[in-house]
């Protein structure tokens, strides 16, 4: 099952709306299928890999990181009927899609096939790796995950503004996969005037993964020519998210719009890359986030992963819900 969701994660910042699935047919131990949800969210992955198995999934066990869809549509038909068509002797579901759409009826589809089904395998794998279409399900718009570089005093930029580099080469490498599993990435106005990013993603051989950029300036008349060339979008406000059809947005500017945001409450996660550097010089960090006492900041996020990446130092944080 970790292997079908590794296979999922291959998908992400490129299925959207759709959720970035994985899915792994074993036969006899071996390996005979395998397939990931395809850019435009179609074909699914349940699709992908019986067609590289072909009648070797009769009688064989089937991994998928989510529940096989139940609704047919005109871009295919459900993964759940041609699963049970194919004759797999288990299907093995790490969680149960919440899509109404689906929501239990792709496990009663295969039941009712003859084939045994085991839910909730490496579940809360299964959440992590589906957090962003998870997110858009239970709130109604894209998870926000805010990305910031910082000192060890929390500084994001000189007293001038000027924040490139506070990091060094590994964490911008790092930050860059995650613009590539992002579908868009969101700046300020402050940011866009001042830095002018392109907001690609330039890892070698993952340029074709940048997502697509957003601006969200209240008093902007226009979105940018440069944006607008790859389908951006100029938001006022954010509650305007709701309106993305995205499952994941990455955040990268500026403070203003980091303190607008956790104002609003708005962000569902925190990538906090700190540098052993300090600034000082009453430099400035995240913009105002509107707490009136102290005691309002306190569990309100909770730690899911630290790392070392070269010089500096990745901490990912979950907003507590």
């Amino acid at each position: 099952m970790r292997a079908a969701i590794a296979l999922g994660a291959r998908g992400l910042g490129r299925t959207a709306p759709n959720p970035a699935v994985g899915c792994l047919i074993v036969r006899g131990g071996v390996v005979v299928g395998r397939g990931w949800t395809q850019p435009g969210g179609r074909p699914h992955a349940e699709a992908c890999a019986l067609q590289l198995a072909g009648g070797r999934t009769r009688g064989a066990d089937v991994f998928v990181s989510l529940e096989p869809c139940a609704h047919a549509s005109a871009r295919g038909p459900a993964c759940a009927e041609i699963l049970a068509a194919a004759g797999p002797a288990n299907v093995f579901i790490a969680m149960t899609d919440p899509d109404p759409r689906t929501a239990g009826r792709g496990v009663q589809i295969l039941r009712a096939a003859g084939i045994r089904v085991v839910e909730d395998c490496k579940r809360a794998e299964a959440e992590a790796a589906h957090a962003g279409f998870l997110t858009r399900l239970s709130r109604g718009r894209p998870r926000i995950t805010l990305k910031v570089a910082v000192s060890i005093d929390g500084r994001v930029a000189l007293v001038s503004g000027e924040s490139q580099w506070i990091t060094g080469p590994i964490a911008r490498a790092h930050a860059h996969m995650m613009r590539a599993r992002a579908d868009a990435i969101l700046i300020g106005r402050g940011t866009f005037e001042a830095d002018a990013p392109a907001l690609t993603c330039r890892l070698p051989g993952l340029e074709s993964r940048s997502p697509v950029p957003l601006l969200m300036s209240a008093t902007m008349a226009e979105l940018p020519a440069a944006f607008a060339e790859r389908g951006g979008v100029l938001l006022r406000r954010p509650e305007e998210f709701p309106g993305l059809p995205f499952n994941d947005v990455l955040v990268e500017g500026g403070a203003g719009l980091a303190g607008t945001l956790l104002a609003a409450d708005a962000v569902d996660r925190l990538l906090v890359y700190r540098a052993p550097i300090v600034i000082g010089d009453n430099a400035p960090g995240l913009g105002r986030i509107g707490l009136e006492r102290l005691n309002h900041a306190h569990g309100r996020w909770t730690l899911r992963q630290s790392r070392r990446l070269g010089t500096d130092h990745l901490e990912i944080y979950d907003r507590t819900r």
